[in-house]
């Protein structure tokens, strides 16, 4: 079967991996002019297959107010004259209820094994290189109360395979001794010796060069996708500057850029843009984490990447506006000099603002549209690289016409 991914982002990539693997003829469009450029490029590097817990949860609602109106807030929400914006904000509420809350969490604690059991295979099927480490996770907490409810929470994270212990303030920075100097700040924390960390970027250029060199996949760059053809409840081609693409099936995996492109087939995507940011500066040794950490009161992310590391964090709900962006990312260089204050080399650190096509419930949006071969993989927000190796997976399971491993119907862009 020729099969068409739109999309050339971590998550377009690896769909093209699992359809090729499956024996497909694939081409990939993209708008850029090369892999990996968009929301992939730097984003926090981390692979946390057991905290992808949404963020639509009962327990940010006492918290809004002041996220929603302090400037230094690790959420921020930016009012515009914007329907989309605000029909997702108020989804976003809805999603917080309790029951619809846990049962997501559980849903995604289910996609993210998959992902992470699909990313073992390719890491030991495919020789790529991306900085990639079985390093750990340690979440750090500042407050008390959140750290109780922390260890609270371990037994119903436990229950769906996670493996975690809790640990005081000294046992944080015994395992992590570059938080020594922030150890009066700390409460305590929680570690997770499964979670692994990764250059995005690096293993999207790889994973392209891959797919064209062994698997024969056609990659156009510089190649935008302007419409879908579609005859009889059927896309036949994809339209782009350069003629038509013309295909048996198409997956669309462009972020952000389809709900554009679905809105005009009539199909509306619950996908709105959350902005973040990142700084990746050259690493100190014995002063920059090894062990990937969460600053969970600054919302903030740290991911050993080789000799580099790699800080991310904060999201604003602003559309695609980078107006607060030089503000923000020196907010965030002050935030991670607060709790690494040696880790590196913060005046040369390399500077990244991007736009994670999220949905409200943080799942993405996987399966069938109203036209019989028009799939959807995207919507991933900010686990995008966590989620990926998974996503593509079900997809090709889809498209085969095999049962996916989990219920599709969780993921439908109608739930």
């Amino acid at each position: 079967m020729r099969v068409c991914v739109l999309g050339a982002g971590v998550v377009g990539l690896t769909s093209a991996y699992q359809l090729a693997r499956d024996g497909h003829d694939v081409t990939i469009l993209e708008g850029r002019d090369g892999a990996a450029l968009e929301t992939s490029f730097a984003n926090g590097g981390q692979l946390s297959y057991s905290y992808v817990a949404p963020l639509a949860d009962p327990s940010v609602l006492p918290h809004l107010p002041a996220w929603l109106l302090q400037r230094d807030s690790a959420l921020r929400f930016v009012p515009r004259l914007d329907v989309q914006q605000w029909r997702w904000c108020l989804s976003f509420l809805l999603a917080c209820r309790g029951s619809r809350a846990r049962q997501t969490a559980m849903e995604m604690l289910q996609l993210g094994a998959l992902s992470r059991d699909a990313l073992h295979e390719l890491v030991q099927r495919e020789a790529i290189d991306f900085n990639y480490v079985r390093n750990g996770k340690l979440v750090v907490y500042r407050d008390a109360q959140a750290f109780d409810a922390a260890r609270r929470k371990m037994a119903y994270l436990a229950a769906a395979g996670s493996d975690q212990r809790a640990l005081d303030a000294a046992a944080c920075v015994a395992l992590e001794p570059a938080l020594e100097r922030a150890q009066p700040l700390l409460a305590g924390g929680i570690h997770t010796p499964s979670e692994e960390a990764g250059d995005c970027y690096t293993f999207g250029v790889a994973l392209a060069g891959l797919l064209q060199a062994r698997y024969g996949v056609a990659i156009h760059y510089a190649t935008p996708v302007e419409s879908m053809i579609i005859e009889a409840a059927e896309a036949v081609a994809a339209r782009t500057p350069h003629g038509e693409i013309r295909a048996d099936a198409f997956v669309v995996a462009l972020g952000n850029g389809s709900a554009p492109l679905l809105r005009t087939l009539g199909v509306r995507l619950p996908m709105y843009p959350l902005t973040g940011y990142s700084l990746t500066l050259p690493g100190t040794p014995g002063h920059a984490p090894r062990v990937s950490v969460t600053d969970l009161h600054r919302k903030v992310v740290y991911a050993p990447l080789g000799e580099r590391l790699r800080i991310a964090g904060m999201v604003e709900i602003a559309g695609m506006s980078v107006a607060q962006r030089e503000r923000r990312l020196a907010l965030l260089r002050r935030q991670a000099q607060e709790i690494f204050p040696d880790a590196g080399d913060y005046a040369v650190a390399e500077t990244w603002c991007g736009h994670r096509p999220a949905t409200p419930d943080s799942k993405p949006l996987l399966g069938a549209t109203p036209y019989r071969n028009l799939w959807l993989n995207t919507g991933h927000g900010a686990l995008g690289f966590t989620l990926a190796c998974g996503s593509a997976r079900v997809i090709a399971d889809a498209i085969a016409g095999r049962t996916p491993p989990l219920d599709l119907g969780a993921y439908s862009w109608q739930r």
